[in-house]
């Protein structure tokens, strides 16, 4: 009886055992089955939701890697404040060691292969296009001033030598509106890609089995952008594509045109609704009853202007504007830039 009460015991205590051990084998298994671990680089406003997301979703394992050349990095800014590791850029393989995953999120360098070689998992960016849509530094502006229909994040591998070439990892999509600015659909974006990046990291052994490599044959580019692209050839633009610009570059950039061997600048633009006095591309006209300017612009089409600065001077209505230099004025026309200010 005692026999059988103590083989009975031992059979419990090993099955006890068994499950513990199994139980162990699949912690381990789930902890090392996701990254714990993660360093992440970054440099602004479009970085930082990110952060404050990945922060919140492993405070214990993050690490951060910015720029130190702006006293104005609010990434640098919140990490000091929630005393997250920092480390300044450049850095080598020996300061990515503790960590299993790199995340870029608008860093603006290129990461060096050794570095990224450097994580057991590798690196992925958060990207603001539909890849392979719009690779590049400004593919927000690009997608508003190509008028395209719809926008959205990606997260990608990042894969050494090249921009935004790696497979994709997960992607959302948004629709973007035919009136919105640029700054609104930059916030809308850096939070929606912050919750994909927390996703795509909490998924991260799926989605790397899953991603997709990038059609090149599909890809549109989106280049830095220089002052170049505020110069407005009236001939050659309409004045939906010049709405367009305006509302992609609005709060970097300003449209820009020259009158009477001064460079000015387009501050408040608008579309007429409805089809006003005839203007050839370039020449324009004061409207008093709608306080501002009607500009022709090409394909027969029309633009107003609400505000202006003029060169060296600070920003006025067209109301202003009319008082004060169309009375000196032999022609009432707008030309190409002979300097673009940056």
């Amino acid at each position: 009886m005692l026999f059988g009460r103590k083989l009975v015991n031992n059979f419990y205590k090993y099955k006890r055992k068994a499950f513990q051990s199994v139980c162990l084998k699949i912690t381990r298994s789930i902890s090392t089955r996701e990254p714990s671990r993660i360093l992440f680089f970054g440099t602004d406003n479009f970085s930082l939701p990110s952060l404050q997301a990945l922060h919140k979703n492993c405070s214990h394992n993050l690490g951060v890697v910015t720029s130190f050349k702006s006293p104005a990095n609010c990434v640098r800014t919140y990490a000091e404040r929630e005393k997250l590791p920092l480390q300044r850029w450049p850095i080598t393989e020996d300061q990515c060691t503790d960590y299993d995953l790199g995340v870029v999120v608008s860093f603006g360098h290129m990461i060096p292969a050794q570095i990224i070689n450097a994580f057991p998992r590798g690196m992925i960016n958060v990207h603001a296009s539909l890849l392979p849509l719009w690779r590049g530094a400004a593919p927000i502006i690009y997608a508003i001033m190509k008028g395209d229909a719809r926008t959205g994040v990606s997260i990608m591998k990042i894969e050494p030598h090249h921009f935004d070439i790696g497979a994709v990892l997960a992607q959302r999509e948004v629709p973007i509106r035919r009136d919105i600015y640029m700054p609104e659909l930059h916030a809308s974006l850096s939070l929606l890609g912050a919750d994909l990046l927390v996703d795509t990291v909490n998924n991260l052994s799926d989605r790397l089995k899953n991603a997709k490599p990038q059609e090149n044959a599909t890809a549109s580019y989106a280049p830095k952008i220089t002052s170049k692209i505020t110069e407005i050839l009236w001939t050659e633009l309409s004045a939906d594509e010049l709405y367009a610009r305006h509302r992609a570059l609005y709060g970097y950039k300003n449209l820009t045109t020259s009158f009477l061997d001064k460079q000015i600048q387009l501050l408040e633009l608008r579309l007429p609704e409805k089809h006003l006095t005839v203007q050839e591309p370039g020449h324009f006209s004061y409207q008093r009853s709608r306080k501002s300017l009607l500009i022709g612009c090409a394909q027969g089409t029309q633009l107003e202007v609400l505000q202006v600065r003029v060169e060296g001077r600070k920003p006025m209505s067209a109301q202003d504007f009319s008082n004060g230099f169309l009375r000196q004025a032999r022609s009432l026309q707008f030309t190409h830039n002979k300097q673009v200010a940056c």
